[in-house]
């Protein structure tokens, strides 16, 4: 279960990697609507991205070196401080969402959270958040 779950965190951080830092100018279209996407403010999010993005190449690389050297952690509760940090890691994009889903759901907010790909992202940061957490507790029983 845990070399799943590491592989899994690679594949999710990867993605996000490749959407704050490669494409960038995309990732920013999800969040800002059509009709702000000329000001300033647009450039200077999508060029944002790009910071968020070199954490996730971070937590991409570290779930990598994990799976090809799992034994340098050979503790069950070793291997649950791991889990813990990347169950933060997935649930604190989960959780600065979650204000504005609820503002989504009485027709309001920054951007649409409910919807489309971002909704798809909610999901699976709760998911990876859920996955991660679990298996750190089965850990540490």
């Amino acid at each position: 279960m845990m070399k799943f779950i590491l592989i899994t965190n690679t594949i999710w951080f990867a993605l996000g990697f490749h959407a704050f830092s490669i494409r960038h100018k995309i990732f920013a279209k999800l969040v800002v609507p059509r009709k702000d996407r000329d000001t300033p403010v647009f450039t200077i999010l999508a060029e944002s991205g790009r910071f968020l993005g070199g954490f996730n190449l971070a937590f991409t690389l570290f779930n990598i070196l994990l799976l090809f050297n799992l034994d340098t952690f050979p503790s069950d509760k070793q291997r649950a401080i791991l889990l813990l940090v990347f169950a933060i890691a997935h649930g604190s994009q989960f959780a600065f969402n979650v204000p504005i889903a609820i503002q989504n759901t009485r027709g309001e907010g920054v951007w649409q959270v409910l919807k489309g790909t971002m909704l798809f992202i909610f999901v699976t940061d709760f998911v990876m958040m859920t996955l991660n957490l679990a298996l750190s507790i089965l850990l540490t029983w």
